[in-house]
């Protein structure tokens, strides 16, 4: 097949690897950095472009980041990009990836692809405007609990910096996914041709106070203190458990199935 990745960021770049094994790959990014192409998702002459210069695409995996902007960013990227790309190619099959903070449950209840979805921050809104058009289209979204891998995972860090904080009883659930993980099921949805909507996160979501305790173990130093739960994160305060299972049931199934079988390699 032939795989357009929008966005060879750090998510992206792990897809075309990946996918290059069997697949013949081409990547996108607005600078056009590392051998990929420049193009600016939200610009609709650049993209119709893209189809003038490449054969379609079986596939293209919608992964660009939005650089951490606000509103006006999520919107460019998220839906004047999937509005861009399903316009210059309308036979390909496309791929979003999502975010499970469009999930805002604060109890701790689990949350399936079937669970309400009513943000409350304007970003999530953007992102589920997004969804809607992309599943419109037939296409895929998937969506990503916190991505983690090499080189980034904010737990880790916070802890080892001593910036780590336990909100109130710690009893808020992490939810992650490891970035070899979320690529590899981002490819096995767009290749198996899965439509519709995905959670992608791990096995074993765990909260605030287990994962601190278990890296004070295996490092040998004391627990963060404790304080006020951050109501001013970007993404809204959540607390759910993020279900993989319609994922898993596809057959997929990740190499990382806890956070904690993946800390040796972080390190």
């Amino acid at each position: 097949m032939t795989i357009l990745i929008a966005g060879a960021g750090y998510l992206g770049t792990e897809i075309a690897r990946q996918a290059r094994a069997t697949h013949t790959v081409i990547t996108l990014t607005k600078s056009g950095d590392d051998h990929s192409e420049a193009c600016d998702l939200s610009c609709p002459t650049q993209v119709a472009t893209l189809s003038q210069k490449h054969p379609t695409p079986d596939l293209i995996i919608h992964c660009a980041s939005s650089g951490r902007g606000g509103a006006e960013a999520y919107r460019a990227v998220f839906i004047e990009g999937s509005q861009n790309l399903l316009r210059a190619f309308p036979t390909s099959q496309l791929l979003l990836t999502s975010s499970t903070s469009v999930y805002h449950q604060t109890d701790g209840s689990a949350v399936d692809e079937n669970s309400p979805t009513q943000p409350l921050r304007e970003t999530s809104k953007l992102l589920l405007e997004a969804e809607k058009i992309v599943l419109a289209s037939g296409g895929t979204v998937a969506r990503l609990a916190g991505l983690y891998g090499p080189n980034r995972s904010v737990i880790l860090r916070k802890f080892l910096d001593h910036s780590a904080l336990i909100e109130e009883s710690g009893q808020r659930i992490l939810n992650q996914i490891h970035r070899i993980d979320a690529a590899s099921a981002c490819l096995h949805l767009a290749t198996q041709n899965l439509s519709g909507i995905y959670n992608i996160s791990d096995n074993e979501p765990i909260t605030q106070l287990e994962c601190y305790q278990r890296l004070a173990t295996h490092f040998q130093k004391p627990l963060p203190p404790t304080g006020e739960k951050n109501t001013s994160r970007k993404r809204a305060w959540t607390h759910k458990k993020v279900l993989n299972h319609k994922l898993r049931n596809t057959g997929w199934s990740p190499t990382f199935p806890s956070y904690f079988d993946a800390l040796d390699s972080l390190i």
